[in-house]
Parts: C-alpha cells; structure tokens; sequence
C-alpha cells in the first residue's frame, strides 16, 4: 500500500534555541500552512519537541482536529556545543562526512539514525498519511534517506516554512516532490 509523508519545516522563528517562538510573521505562515493542507487528506501529525516546530503544526491540528503527537527524533541536529563563526562551512563538512561531529554536536549520521528509526514506525503503522514538522537539516537528512542527492545545497535554499511530499511506494521506492512555492 502506498503511504504518503509530508515532511513540513516550521515557519519563521525568532531563532535557532529550543524555546525560541515564531515571529509574528511566523504565526501568519503557521495559519497558511494550515489552509494549504485543507483538502490533503492526513491521518496523523507528528511534531518537534522544539517549541517554532509545535507553533507550526498546531494550526494544522486544530484544523484537521487531529492529535498533535510530539517526538523528539524530529529535533533539530545540534551540530556543535559551542558556537562557529564558520558554521555554513562546518556544516558543509558535515554533508561531505555523514559521520563528522564536532565537540557537543551529533553528525548527520546520528541523526540520519533517528529518522530512519521514526520512519520504520511510519511504514510498519495503519495510518496512510502521515505529516512530519521539523527542522531544516533534519528534514534534508530525512529526504535524503530516500535520495543521497540531497545534501547541503538543497538544505541551503530550503525555506520556512517548506513542505515536501514523499509518496512511498513497494519495495523501498519514494517519490519526492516539493510542494510549498
């Protein structure tokens, strides 16, 4: 049976911590990004812990009334403890490695772990479509567990908030579509 994935990254914030809120601007996006889902059918929405994810998918919820369910596999990388002056090169490094991590981070090969773990659980279930809110690059690791095209440069125009259908078909085959414009 064909399962369907809408891997959605959360709406503008005021910044990259836990806690950090959507901007006004945000909110806006998080209520279009509900209307844009109107007539998708969708069984279950699964968030971010982290609080821009959760102000994302909330409208959504309340609108499809369907259970917000939060999972902390959809967290955001943290690529380091300690802040990078050069962290667009760092994180570059981190697509050309999958296993690099830097003091206090997790590399991309962790994280590609935790989702490949939430999607076994997405396929092995009843529900038929499904729609993820999360971060950018854990969405391009996400993507490219499908497709190990995707990588830095997709995360690097990727926009907030983005949406991407995954249609997942027999014997492992996905088709991947950007949706959102």
């Amino acid at each position: 049976m064909t399962k369907i994935i809408y891997a959605v990254r959360h709406c503008q914030a005021k910044g990259q911590a836990f806690d950090d809120k959507l901007t006004n601007e945000g909110l806006i996006q998080a209520q279009n990004l509900a209307e844009f889902f109107k007539g998708l059918e969708m069984d279950k929405i699964i968030s971010s812990p982290f609080l821009r994810a959760i102000q994302t998918a909330v409208p959504l919820a309340e609108k499809k009334n369907i259970e917000l369910n939060l999972d902390e596999r959809l967290s955001e990388r943290v690529m380091s403890g300690k802040n990078m002056e050069d962290w667009k090169d760092r994180l570059k490094d981190t697509f050309d490695d999958l296993s690099l991590a830097f003091e206090g981070g997790e590399s991309n090969q962790s994280g590609m772990e935790r989702v490949y773990s939430l999607l076994a659980e997405i396929t092995a279930s009843k529900e038929n479509h499904t729609v993820l809110v999360s971060h950018g690059n854990l969405i391009t690791l996400l993507l490219r567990s499908f497709d190990d095209t995707y990588g830095y440069d997709h995360l690097m125009i990727m926009t907030n908030p983005d949406v991407y259908k995954i249609t997942l078909k027999q014997a492992g085959e996905a088709d991947i579509q950007r949706i959102w414009s």
